[in-house]
């Protein structure tokens, strides 16, 4: 859904306040991974995602046609400038955050599946070239309580 806007200054002013919205949102995820509280969710994280889409539309649809914004006055063009690098700013925290988060659950699978392995093991037997055979193929898993 792209901006309705009457003229460049109204769809600097409208994209101004999209572009703050959004670093909120952002900040408040990234505050979350933070604190391991749960991630936003329901209405408010359906508010972010259509903010987020609209954003990347506008921002497409100003890159085609720079029309849309030339007209704006320069200082509102600098304010968006501004809150448009904190918006990247807070963007790359939250990239940061994300990316502990994916090495850690990441780490975690891995650990839990070498535990497998090892519980699983059983009797080992010699293989054809004289060395311990593995499992011939995929083990299944299943976690539960005990796990």
């Amino acid at each position: 859904m792209a901006l309705l806007a009457d003229d460049a200054k109204d769809r600097a002013e409208q994209l101004l306040l999209l572009t703050e919205r959004l670093t909120e949102y952002i900040a408040e995820e990234t505050r979350r991974i933070e604190a391991r509280e749960p991630p936003i969710d329901g209405a408010p994280a359906d508010e972010k995602n259509r903010m987020a889409n609209a954003y990347r539309l506008e921002l497409a649809r100003i890159k085609l046609d720079r029309s849309l914004i030339e007209g704006a006055p320069a200082a509102l063009l600098d304010t968006l400038k501004q809150r448009t690098n904190t918006l990247h700013e807070h963007l790359a925290l939250h990239e940061t955050a994300l990316g502990a988060v994916k090495l850690v659950t990441e780490g975690l699978v891995q650990a839990m599946a070498e535990e497998t392995a090892r519980l699983r093991g059983g009797s080992a037997s010699y293989g054809a070239r004289g060395a311990i055979a593995g499992p011939a193929g995929p083990t299944p898993t299943i976690v539960d309580r005990s796990a």
